[in-house]
């Protein structure tokens, strides 16, 4: 169910365009504004479920992968100190 109202000026000529291609299509206007904005979205918006996202996701992910080494039980306790310690480390070198 359509709820918002958006409006905008357009030419002369792509509002001919539009309302030819709405009657060829038999459609009405609003159908055909829809179906372009939705094309249009799909075309533009990154592909979240994709291939290649979830590489990229994983990539950038893999770098924190291992920061901090288990064996200490309490290190959830203790993480912040671990991680300070561990920053200090590194800025010392």
């Amino acid at each position: 169910m359509k709820t918002e109202v958006y409006s905008w000026r357009v030419s002369r000529e792509l509002k001919s365009g539009l309302e030819r291609e709405a009657r060829r299509r038999k459609l009405s206007l609003s159908a055909v504004l829809d179906l372009a904005a939705i094309e249009w979205l799909n075309r533009t918006e990154p592909e979240s479920g994709s291939d290649a996202e979830q590489h990229r996701l994983h990539a950038s992910a893999a770098k924190a992968f291992g920061s901090i080494a288990g064996g200490d039980p309490s290190r959830s306790v203790n993480v912040r100190k671990a991680v300070r310690e561990r920053l200090r480390r590194q800025s010392d070198r």
